[in-house]
């Protein structure tokens, strides 16, 4: 699908308005802590497309303590599509920012009619916008339903976002569209912030059968990704984006693991999806203790019931946290993907597979053997190999 095609200049003055915005706004006074004086947590979930993010999103979002807000840079991708994930890297930051900041103006840049809460990306799944003060469609500390909340919300006033924002203790962005660590260290190192990072991974794998049934869904983003200057990309034969992506959580893994700077030192984690679909209350208080949370009896039920569901779940809800069996979602790749496919995605990915704990297939038997258990324990110091690969030739 091709786009109306908008001149570099163009998208030059539009990043460099930006920019002059954001520095104005940086430099006004910062915005009050929560109720109580303390200090405000920042928590940016930072994974890649079809990796569980959102359901990991939800995690946090149900949680009465928590602002949440779901890809807040969506705006900065559709509104610049013709740029790259590189180019992009500081406005996304920039917005990321000042969004942890309550400072919601920030979308002046991207959002200039913007009126209601419904102009916001994906704002119905935030609990937060469906909750007083920004609306009441549930009570504060209830878990929240997008189905309920999109009908008697929408059309509250967006000032209330920010408002709702600064009477939590916790502002939880996830996000898809960084590809590098690098990038955000000026906000691990600013004193305005108390930023974690929770980096979201998933068996490459799972990844390209999820992408595969969102294909015409990614379009515009895989474009961005392979820098096409505003060309979407439905069809990848070649699976460049998910080479992409598996090169992306690389680099982010390894500046966090091997060299980290003074400031990312316990600030990171690295989370798999398998490993909350095994053990999810486990990993979710873990998870939560990372961050300043704890686990309520609530949201244990509501956990419970999420990841105890009976399928996959349907195409329709691709972009939705329905009940599903989290542990037959993670392996339902070994029974829809050729193994010729597995093959290559496995020599794309084998940097990301060997980092990341995931075991290669080097027949179909093994794909299908669901007894051969393809996610790696992890230890003190990294992953450990059940067996030893040398024992498989690569073909």
């Amino acid at each position: 699908m091709w786009l109306p095609r908008v001149s570099s200049t163009a998208v030059t003055a539009l990043l460099l308005a930006q920019t002059f915005l954001l520095l104005f706004l940086v430099s006004r006074p910062g915005p009050s802590s929560p109720a109580g004086g303390e200090a405000r947590v920042h928590v940016l979930v930072l994974s890649s497309w079809r990796s569980g993010s959102s359901s990991v999103g939800q995690l946090f979002n149900q949680h009465p303590d928590v602002f949440y807000l779901m890809e807040p840079a969506w705006h900065v991708w559709t509104t610049l599509s013709q740029g790259s994930a590189a180019t992009l890297h500081m406005a996304v930051r920039d917005l990321v920012r000042s969004v942890f900041l309550c400072d919601m103006d920030v979308f002046d840049a991207y959002l200039p009619w913007r009126r209601n809460l419904s102009d916001l990306f994906q704002w119905a799944v935030s609990r937060a916008l469906c909750s007083p003060p920004a609306c009441s469609a549930f009570p504060r500390g209830a878990i929240s339903s997008e189905a309920v909340c999109k009908p008697l919300c929408a059309r509250q006033s967006f000032t209330l976002a920010r408002e709702a924002c600064r009477s939590y203790s916790h502002v939880v962005l996830k996000e898809v569209r960084f590809f590098n660590l690098q990038v955000l260290y000026p906000l691990l190192s600013d004193p305005a912030l108390n930023l974690r990072i929770v980096h979201l991974v998933r068996d490459p794998r799972a990844v390209l059968r999820s992408r595969e049934q969102t294909a015409k869904a990614l379009a515009r983003d895989n474009g961005i990704v392979l820098g096409t200057n505003g060309t979407w990309v439905e069809a990848d034969p070649g699976l460049r984006v998910v080479r992409e992506v598996c090169r992306s959580h690389v680099r982010i893994a390894e500046a966090a693991t091997l060299k980290p700077p003074p400031f990312l030192r316990g600030r990171y984690r690295l989370v798999r999806f398998e490993d909350l679909a095994r053990e999810p209350l486990a990993e979710i208080r873990a998870l939560y203790a990372f961050t300043g949370l704890s686990l309520t009896p609530q949201l244990e039920a509501w956990i419970h019931n999420i990841t105890h569901g009976s399928g996959p779940g349907a195409r329709r809800e691709a972009f939705k946290t329905s009940s599903r069996n989290a542990l037959n979602v993670s392996q339902a790749w070994r029974h829809a993907l050729p193994f010729a496919k597995i093959r290559r995605v496995q020599e794309l990915c084998a940097g990301a597979l060997q980092l990341l704990g995931y075991r290669p297939v080097y027949s179909e038997d093994e794909q299908r053997n669901l007894a051969l258990d393809l996610v790696l324990p992890r230890g003190l110091n990294g992953f450990t190999w059940a067996s030893s690969t040398a024992s498989h030739p690569r073909n």
